[in-house]
């Protein structure tokens, strides 16, 4: 009687525990090394929430000025609605936007981080004006 061959070999090829943590430790300190050069990247890509938020609130306030011969100071009468904040409020929204000056005949609308982007200690803050001109107030 013949024996059949066993076809399952107990040794596989693999890597051991202390590679696979050499590499892990690698590629862990190639990610320190590049983490301050894109940080202004990941600032900058945030910001953009800031811009979009106050393009609309300019638009807003705009239809607004055309209906009522006049800007307002209340976001919910304009019709902006604010996404829900990071944090307290569950949300992903990063900016708080709010109206911090109008007349009659000009408004100014204000977005302020409420994350440290870089840990520095400064808050991103832009603001947008009735003629549509959107400014970076405070850097981070």
């Amino acid at each position: 009687m013949k024996r059949k061959k066993n076809k399952f070999n107990p040794k596989l090829k693999a890597f051991t525990l202390p590679e696979l943590l050499v590499v892990l430790v690698i590629i862990g300190i190639l990610i320190l090394l590049a983490l301050p050069e894109l940080m202004p990247l990941v600032t900058r890509a945030h910001s953009l929430e800031a811009k979009n938020a106050l393009k609309m609130v300019h638009t807003l306030e705009k239809t607004h000025f055309y209906e009522y011969s006049k800007y307002s100071d209340d976001l919910e009468a304009i019709g902006f609605e604010a996404q829900k904040l990071v944090g307290e409020q569950g949300g992903s929204a990063k900016y708080e936007i709010e109206i911090i000056e109008y007349s009659v005949n000009s408004f100014k609308a204000r977005a302020t981080s409420i994350v440290d982007f870089d840990g520095d200690g400064q808050f991103n803050v832009w603001e947008v004006d009735q003629d549509g001109n959107i400014l970076e107030v405070v850097k981070d």
